[in-house]
C-alpha cells in the first residue's frame, strides 16, 4: 500500500487541543528562578543614570545584572546573504544608549515571575531621549538623525540587480505603467509566545536549554559560541512550540541571556514573554515601500522591469534580517519571462523592533508589486488581465528557467495553473456578472495573480533504524511548530520501508542523539527533511534485504521488500517480516560474514538548488459602499506544490497562510509614531482575523513534481501569504476603478475604503 498522497489525521493533534501539550512554560525543573527585563520605553534615548539598589534588596530576588555585570560577549548572528554589510552592535543588555523600545538595560532574577517583575519596577533608569526614525524613507533620506556611527546614513544593506537593456526597453515601449506600494509591517503574533529555560550542570559543565524556536541546532551553536562553551555539552531542546513562521528562527538575546544567567546563579532560569513584550521584541515584517515600473509593447508583452525597494530592518538586525530585501528583489519578475531588469534594494536601520523572516519573508512583497503593475499593465494595454498573464507566463517548456534576477526556477507549468483557475471559476461568466452588477451600482471587482514560492534551500538530516521488535524510529533535524511533521514522515518512512505509519514513531526536537540539523524556515521541510528521511530508508531497506537474503537462503537478487518486510521473487510463501530481519541484525551471531549489525542509516541531503512551486487566484468581491467592507464572494485558489504527501495536511497549511493573508489584506498593521514608539502594542490595537473572518476558498492543485529531491517535493506552507494579497487587492482596485481609483495600500479597512469610495 503507497501512504505518499494519503489525507491522514494529524497524529499530533490528541495531547494537544486536549491540553496535554507541553510547551516551554510548562517544564518545571528543581530550584527554578524566573528572569524579568527591565526595558526601555524610548525608541532611541542615552541611558543616563542606572540604580538597581532597591531591586537587589527586594523580597526574593536572587541577582540583578546590567551590561557592566556581562562583560564582553560576542554578538548575535546575522545572516548575511549581502556584501558589505553593516551589523550594528547588538548587546545582550543596552549600556550607555537604547536604540529601540522594549531594549533591556537590566535583568532581575527572582523566585517567582511575580517577585522578578515586581523587582524590575524598583530599577531606576534616567533616560536622555534622543529623535528617532521610523520608516525606512525617513531613515535613509539626507539630514535623518544617524542612527549608530558603524553606519552612515543608516544604510545597513543594499544591491542591485540589472540585466538584459532595461533602458533601452523603457525608452522603445508602447507603454510604461509605474506604481509605488507600501507594505504594511506585520507581526507574527504565534499562538505562544517566545520563551526559554536553561539549566546549568555544574559537575559535568553540560547546559540544557528549552526554547520556543524553529532551529534548535541553530540555537546550540550560537550559545555554545557566545558563552565560549564546547558545543557538544550543550542540549536545546524545542518541546511544543505554538506556531513559529519564521519569527522564531532566532536565536534572540533572550536565549544566551538566561544561559549564562543559570551558570551565574547556579540555578535553573526561565523567561516567558509576555504578550506586550512579544509585540515589542519578536521581529515584524513586511513594511517596505517599493516603485516598479513595466516597459510594455503594443500587445502587452513585458520588455523590462525597473524597481526601487526601501526597506525597513529595524535598529538590531534579527538573524534573518536580510531575508526580507534579498528575496523582495529577486524574486521580482514572478511568473513571467522578463529579459531585462534593473532592480535595486535598499535595507534601513530604524529605531524600531527588528524586521525579519515571517510567513513569506519577501516573496509576498514580490509578488505584490508585480502583479500589481501586470493588472495595470493590462489597462494601460485595453487588455484583459487574464491575457496579459497569459501572453506573458513563462511556458512549460522553458524550465528550468533562468529569470533576470539569475534564480533557476526547477519546473511548473504556469499557464495552465492559470487556466486551471480561470475554468473553475468560469472566468467570462463571473466578468460578464459583474459588468450586469455594476449597471446596478454594485462594487464589484474580479483580480487574479500568479505567484511563485522559492523553498527548500540548503540540507537537512534524517536518521531511520528499525528497532528490534520490527518497529521503525525516524529522527529528523527538521524541528516542527505545528506543520505535522511526525504523521507527514511517518508516511514518507512507511512507504519506503513497506511498513504502515503506525509503526513509525518521528523524534525531532532535541538536538541530543540526533544528527544535526537546520530545523525549519522557508517551506523546505517536505523537501529537504522528507528527501533525508527517503535517503535514509532506502539505505535501511536495502541492508534488511541483504540480510533476508540470507535468512532467507537465496540470492540477494531474488528478495525483494514486500508489505511488512521481503519474500523471494515468485515464491510469495517465503516472506521475512521486518521483526524477523531486525532480530537477527541485532542479535550476536546472526548474521553471516560481510553485514555489519545494526538496521539504522543516517544521510544529509541537500538539493542541487530551490524548488519554485507556483500558483493561481481568482478572487470576487463585493464592497458594501455604506460601511467600506470588503466581502470576499468567491476565492479559486490552485496551488502547484510537486508531490503531496498528505493532502489533508497540505490543505490545512494552505488554509492557514490563507488565514494570515487575510489578516494582512484587512486589518493587521503595525504602527510606530515618528521616533518609533509602538502604537499598536496590544491585541486590543493590533487587530488579528478571527475564525468568521477567514474566507473560504476553493483549492485545487496542480502538481508539478520537482527533479531537485527523491520525493518531487515543493513547498506550499507560505503560498496564502504570497498569491492572495495582490489578488484581493486587484480585485478591490477593479471594483474602485470605475471611481477613478488605480491603486489603494494594505490594510484594506472599511475607513480607508469607505473614505476611498466617499471622496469620490
Amino acid at each position: 500500500m503507497t501512504w505518499v498522497g494519503r489525507p491522514l489525521r494529524r497524529r499530533e493533534d490528541a495531547p494537544l487541543v486536549s491540553g496535554r501539550g507541553r510547551f516551554v512554560d510548562d517544564v518545571a525543573v528543581p530550584g527554578l528562578t524566573h528572569l524579568a527585563l527591565v526595558r526601555s520605553p524610548h525608541a532611541h534615548a542615552r541611558v543616563v543614570g542606572l540604580d538597581v539598589e532597591r531591586a537587589r534588596k527586594a523580597p526574593g530576588v536572587v541577582d540583578v545584572v546590567t551590561a557592566a555585570d556581562l562583560g564582553v560577549i560576542p554578538a548575535l548572528p546575522v545572516n548575511r546573504l549581502f556584501r558589505d554589510m553593516i551589523v550594528p552592535p547588538n548587546p545582550l543588555l543596552a549600556g550607555e544608549r537604547v536604540h529601540a523600545q522594549g531594549t533591556p538595560v537590566a535583568a532581575v532574577v527572582a523566585e517567582s515571575a511575580a517577585a522578578a517583575g515586581d523587582a524590575a519596577a524598583l530599577v531606576a533608569v534616567e533616560y536622555g531621549p534622543l529623535a528617532g526614525v521610523a520608516a525606512a524613507a525617513v531613515a535613509l533620506a539626507p539630514g535623518a538623525p544617524r542612527i549608530f556611527e558603524e553606519a552612515p546614513g543608516n544604510r545597513a544593506l543594499g544591491q542591485a540587480w540589472r540585466a538584459g537593456d532595461p533602458d533601452r526597453a523603457f525608452a522603445q515601449a508602447a507603454s510604461v505603467v509605474e506604481l509605488t506600494v507600501e507594505q504594511n509591517l506585520v507581526a507574527g503574533v504565534p499562538m505562544e509566545t517566545r520563551g526559554a529555560l536553561a539549566t546549568w550542570d555544574e559537575a559535568a559543565g553540560a547546559l540544557t536549554v528549552w526554547t520556543s524556536t524553529q532551529a534548535p541546532f541553530r540555537i546550540r551553536a550560537e550559545i555554545a559560541r557566545m558563552l565560549g562553551l564546547d558545543e557538544g555539552r550543550v542540549r536545546v531542546i524545542a518541546p511544543d512550540v505554538g506556531g513559529g513562521f519564521g519569527v522564531k528562527g532566532g536565536p534572540y538575546r533572550e536565549e544566551p541571556l538566561v544561559a549564562w544567567l543559570a551558570r551565574r546563579v547556579r540555578r535553573p532560569v526561565k523567561w516567558i514573554s509576555t504578550r506586550q513584550e512579544d509585540f515589542l521584541t519578536t521581529q515584524h515584517s513586511r513594511g517596505a515601500r517599493s516603485t516598479g515600473a513595466l516597459a510594455l509593447d503594443a500587445d502587452g508583452t513585458i520588455r523590462g522591469l525597473r524597481a526601487r525597494i526601501e526597506a525597513p530592518l529595524g535598529a538590531y538586525l534579527s538573524f534573518s534580517a536580510s531575508t526580507n530585501p534579498r528575496n523582495h528583489a529577486r524574486c521580482l519578475p514572478g511568473a513571467y519571462a522578463i529579459g531585462a531588469v534593473d532592480i535595486e534594494v535598499t535595507g534601513a536601520i530604524t529605531t524600531t523592533p527588528p524586521v525579519g523572516a515571517y510567513r513569506g519573508a519577501g516573496r509576498p512583497e514580490a509578488a505584490f508589486l508585480i502583479e500589481r503593475l501586470v493588472d495595470e499593465a493590462a489597462h494601460a494595454r485595453g487588455l484583459d488581465p487574464a491575457e496579459v498573464r497569459r501572453r506573458n507566463a513563462i511556458p512549460r517548456e522553458a524550465f528550468p528557467f533562468t529569470t533576470a534576477t539569475g534564480q533557476i526556477y526547477d519546473s511548473g507549468d504556469y499557464r495552465a495553473v492559470l487556466e486551471r483557475a480561470l475554468d473553475a471559476a468560469d472566468y467570462p461568466a463571473l466578468r460578464r456578472a459583474h459588468a450586469e452588477r455594476r449597471r446596478r451600482g454594485e462594487l464589484v471587482g474580479v483580480g487574479l495573480s500568479l505567484y511563485v514560492e522559492p523553498a527548500a534551500l540548503g540540507w537537512e538530516s534524517g536518521v531511520v533504524r528499525v528497532e528490534r521488535t520490527g518497529t521503525v524510529t525516524a529522527i529528523t533535524g527538521s524541528s516542527p511548530h505545528g506543520q505535522g511533521h511526525e504523521t507527514t514522515f511517518a508516511q514518507v518512512v512507511a512507504d519506503h520501508l513497506g511498513v504502515e505509519p503506525d509503526v513509525v514513531t518521528v523524534r525531532h526536537g532535541d538536538t541530543l542523539g540526533a544528527p544535526h540539523g537546520s530545523g525549519t524556515a522557508g517551506s523546505r521541510s517536505t523537501a529537504l527533511g522528507g528527501g533525508a528521511l527517503v535517503l535514509a530508508a532506502l539505505d535501511v531497506r536495502e541492508k534488511g534485504r541483504r540480510i533476508a537474503a540470507s535468512l532467507l537462503e537465496a540470492a540477494p537478487d531474488d528478495v525483494v521488500a514486500a508489505p511488512g518486510g521481503f519474500h523471494v521473487v515468485g515464491a510469495a510463501a517465503r516472506t521475512l517480516a521486518w521483526r524477523a530481519v531486525a532480530d537477527a541484525a541485532y542479535r550476536m551471531g546472526a548474521l553471516p560474514a560481510g553485514i555489519e549489525p545494526g538496521l539504522e542509516a543516517t544521510r544529509f541531503f541537500q538539493a542541487p538548488g530551490e524548488v519554485w512551486s507556483s500558483g493561481a487566484f481568482v478572487v470576487a468581491v463585493r464592497l458594501e459602499r455604506e460601511t467600506g467592507v470588503v466581502v470576499a464572494e468567491r476565492i479559486v485558489w490552485v496551488d502547484d506544490a510537486g508531490t503531496i504527501v498528505n493532502p489533508l495536511l497540505a490543505d490545512g497549511q494552505l488554509e492557514g497562510s490563507l488565514a494570515q493573508a487575510w489578516g494582512q489584506i484587512l486589518m493587521e498593521a503595525i504602527v510606530f509614531d515618528r521616533d518609533g514608539h509602538l502604537l499598536t502594542g496590544t491585541l486590543m490595537d493590533y487587530a488579528l482575523p478571527r475564525a468568521d473572518d477567514v474566507p473560504v476558498a476553493e483549492i485545487l492543485h496542480h502538481d508539478t513534481p520537482s527533479p531537485y529531491n527523491p520525493l518531487g517535493a515543493k513547498g506550499l506552507g507560505e503560498a496564502g501569504t504570497i498569491g492572495l494579497p495582490p489578488a484581493v487587492v486587484n480585485a478591490v482596485v477593479d471594483a474602485l476603478r470605475p471611481l477613478g481609483i488605480r491603486h489603494v495600500d494594505m490594510p484594506l479597512t472599511p475607513a480607508r475604503i469607505w473614505t476611498l469610495i466617499a471622496g469620490r
